[in-house]
């Protein structure tokens, strides 16, 4: 899903994509300190550099990834994720656990939830790959309206 939104996206939007949750260390306060290991400053790097934030997750046992978890435990000690405009994309309206325990840990942690971006697609189960998500009428509209309030949210910061 999110190869698609990078495909749908307006020319002039640019993405990085974390692919370090599994160096991430396991969260431990006691060595959530200066200078924190190389992981987390990459982790907390990429967060603090970005002007919002995309985030889907699939759910597993009704709750949210360890390892993804394990990310938002290193950030919430810092400021990075504060207040940044956050789209959280579902790929299974069947996952509502996972989903709603997301919003609610970004929430605690003081992101900006923007609202238009927080959907749900029916995107898993399906078989399609980021060329049959794209070409998909139903499917595209709603990325690109996510990707429309999130770049609203962007431009009124």
């Amino acid at each position: 899903m999110l190869e698609s939104i990078a495909r749908l996206a307006p020319a002039d939007f640019e993405f990085t994509r974390y692919e370090g949750l599994a160096q991430l260390p396991l969260f431990n306060p006691d060595i959530d300190v200066e200078p924190a290991p190389e992981p987390v400053r990459v982790l907390r790097g990429q967060v603090a550099a970005a002007d919002a934030v995309l985030m889907s997750s699939p759910e597993y046992a009704h709750g949210v990834p360890g390892a993804l978890k394990n990310a938002l435990d290193w950030l919430v000690s810092g400021v990075e994720i504060y207040g940044k405009p956050v789209a959280l994309l579902n790929p299974s309206p069947r996952s509502l656990f996972a989903h709603a325990q997301l919003a609610e840990t970004l929430r605690t942690m003081g992101a900006s939830l923007v609202e238009g971006a927080r959907i749900s697609l029916p995107i898993a189960g399906r078989g399609l790959d980021v060329s049959g998500i794209t070409a998909d009428p139903a499917l595209s509209a709603a990325i690109r309206h996510a990707l429309d309030a999130i770049l609203t949210e962007v431009e009124a910061r």
